[in-house]
């Protein structure tokens, strides 16, 4: 079965929508905070622990996905989602959310079972293009998700968010049933020896090892902005409520609509150009946020560039693992997106120890030395690759 233009289109909004369940908590940190009695520090070790849960469910569940029919997998594995963020709207102690947290970022992992899909059903042409449109729909989501969120929490608490979200994970199960295609496994040995094989990846895909170390700094960075920026909107000076902090996701969320441009040259020889050029913006936002503590302004320049400079390394580097070995798609997948999002993990852990004990500008340091970090793995891959050619 090709893949239609409406159906990449569907599986963009199910990314987004699916993808949303991660960050939905972040702009309530505050209410969270307030309810259960613990500090916003404490209270922010959900964002962390949702990005982990993500990562450790990607490693177990999306190698499956060369094995078994992948839409069967994606409808069972949204099922228990919304179960999960059911129990996440009734949950009444903290030290229970947070497990609830863990589980809901582990079976939230659908997006990365419908990437490697619609790859899979791309032409060799398309690809690029279609992984750029699906991975708009996912940062769409995860940017948009905080406004959201941001907004329900102002108006009917953090608790409806996640009421609201139930909803719409139930209305998507029925979704995909009727518009996702089925896809036949490619796999035929058994579970072990897939698992085995993501190993052997790493050690023999050079590209694969290069692209995940510099994803996985990118996305440290950008969980150590989001979820310390809460904290700095929270408070002195500009002591916005849930929904004015939410309502910043939309300036990342307008850049979101390059990905598909992203997506069109990331399979060129220019794609590790584009890295460089995404490298460059991530450390030039946090030079702008360093100076940025008490500006508006400042803050919305930053976020402009350390979106754009995340979806140039994303896109590009995920067309380039997609390209290596058609017939493990999952595996390479699982393999970058679980290093990206213990990245994103440990970003957010990062930010709120920098925060807790050097204040924004120390935030913005290391941030800065996350992106210096990334460049530096950059450099070493080229020299490598001039080594051998």
């Amino acid at each position: 079965m090709s893949l239609s233009k409406s159906n990449v289109l569907f599986m963009a909004a199910v990314t987004g929508l699916i993808v949303a369940n991660l960050y939905y908590c972040q702009p309530l940190i505050p209410l969270i905070s307030e309810e259960f009695g613990v500090s916003e520090s404490s209270a922010g070790t959900l964002t962390y622990l949702t990005q982990a849960g993500y990562a450790v469910g990607m490693f177990l569940m999306i190698p499956l996905g060369d094995m078994l029919e992948r839409k069967k997998q994606i409808i069972i594995t949204t099922i228990f989602a919304t179960i999960a963020l059911a129990l996440t709207a009734v949950v009444k102690d903290f030290f229970w959310l947070q497990i609830i947290s863990f589980v809901l970022g582990a079976t939230s992992i659908v997006p990365q079972l419908v990437l490697p899909l619609a790859a899979s059903l791309s032409s060799d042409e398309q690809r690029g293009k279609v992984i750029g449109t699906v991975v708009s729909g996912l940062l769409i989501g995860i940017l948009f998700s905080r406004t959201v969120s941001g907004f329900v929490g102002v108006w009917l608490g953090w608790r409806g968010m996640f009421w609201i979200a139930t909803g719409v994970s139930v209305i998507l199960v029925l979704m995909i049933q009727w518009r996702l295609p089925y896809n036949k496994p490619t796999f035929n040995g058994k579970v072990i020896d897939l698992y085995k094989s993501l190993f052997v990846l790493i050690k023999e895909q050079p590209i694969l090892r290069e692209s995940t170390g510099i994803t996985a700094l990118a996305f440290a960075q950008f969980g150590t902005f989001w979820t310390t920026m809460v904290l700095l909107l929270h408070n002195k000076p500009f002591e916005y409520d849930s929904a004015l902090i939410g309502s910043f996701g939309l300036i990342g969320a307008c850049g979101a609509f390059a990905a598909p441009l992203v997506g069109k040259f990331g399979g060129s020889s220019g794609s590790r150009k584009l890295i460089l050029y995404g490298i460059v913006m991530t450390l030039l936002s946090f030079v702008v946020f360093y100076f940025s503590a008490t500006s508006v302004v400042g803050l919305i320049i930053g976020i402009v560039l350390i979106d754009l400079g995340l979806q140039n390394i994303h896109v590009s580097n995920q067309t380039r693992i997609y390209s290596l070995l058609p017939e493990a798609r999952n595996r390479l997948n699982t393999v970058y997106m679980s290093f990206s999002f213990l990245g994103t993990a440990f970003g957010s852990a990062f930010g709120l120890y920098l925060w807790k004990f050097f204040g924004w500008s120390g935030v913005c340091i290391g941030g800065a030395c996350l992106a210096l970090l990334s460049f530096i793995v950059y450099l070493a891959a080229e020299k490598k690759s001039e080594k051998y050619n």
